[in-house]
């Protein structure tokens, strides 16, 4: 494309393929007043000179670090405007969005570590929080069974803002739940009573912190924790039959509630 002059000018179209702006954006600058071209065609049609585009190029520069379109009019169109001032405050306002967006992939990476993990803690960290008994490939056996459903994608949205001092207060909240259960099977409290109806409620909301519990999610939970070998084995630890016993205090909560637990599926 050959050089222009004050004296010629180019077409849109050519001022279009030679700054890498659209056609609609020179239409934008010149309704706007921002880039008018200097000439016309006998026909009307807009030519723009070299010194116009000199301004077009001084545009496009501050457009791509990220100026305004007033911001720019100002620096171009005012005598007093002062350029440097204004690039150093672009400058620190890139800076600030850079910051902002290597949180944000900071939190990205988070995130897809706990989708894929589960948990966010070494393997010292798990065994300091949950106690010698705790197994660390048990969230990527969890991983391996639930990581298609809603619940693990739940507990890993839950799991990667979280700090291992809020993994402490989770811990803490679920053995105060299991001494609770102990004590209450001492004390013989019985299934549908409201003190049994009390610690359902309180092991629902203590499961909140890995997902939302529905009743019928806590009955099948409640039969899980009875019929697999280690769950048993981990309850009956604290109190012999305690697994079942706690069945029975959900059943009767879930029957309260107008849920028949021999038909409740996870949902």
């Amino acid at each position: 494309m050959p050089d222009v002059t004050d004296t010629d000018g180019l077409t849109v179209g050519q001022v279009s393929t030679r700054l890498g702006v659209t056609v609609r954006a020179l239409h934008h600058w010149d309704e706007t007043g921002l880039a008018r071209p200097s000439l016309r065609t006998p026909a009307g049609y807009r030519l723009y000179t070299a010194a116009d585009l000199e301004r077009l190029h001084r545009i496009v520069v501050y457009r791509e670090i990220g100026l305004g379109l007033d911001r720019i009019r100002t620096v171009l169109d005012d005598p007093t405007a002062d350029v440097t001032s204004a690039l150093r405050a672009q400058r620190t306002r890139v800076a600030e969005r850079i910051d902002h967006l290597q949180q944000l992939s900071d939190g990205l990476d988070r995130l897809i570590d706990a989708h894929e993990r589960g948990l966010l803690l070494t393997v010292e960290q798990q065994a300091a929080i949950f106690g010698p008994e705790w197994n660390p490939d048990w969230p990527t056996q969890a991983r391996q069974r639930y990581g298609n459903t809603p619940q693990w994608q739940q507990y890993a949205e839950r799991s990667a803002s979280r700090t291992p001092e809020e993994w402490q207060a989770v811990a803490d909240a679920n053995a105060g739940l299991n001494r609770a259960l102990a004590d209450a099977m001492d004390a013989g409290v019985t299934p549908g009573s409201p003190e049994a109806n009390q610690l359902v409620e309180r092991h629902r909301e203590v499961f909140s912190s890995y997902f939302p519990l529905t009743r019928q999610m806590q009955v099948c939970l409640g039969r899980k924790y009875e019929a697999e070998p280690a769950f048993a084995a981990h309850y009956d630890d604290l109190r012999a039959g305690l697994a079942t016993w706690f069945r029975q205090l959900v059943d009767a909560s879930a029957r309260a509630h107008g849920i028949d637990p021999d038909t409740a599926t996870w949902q």
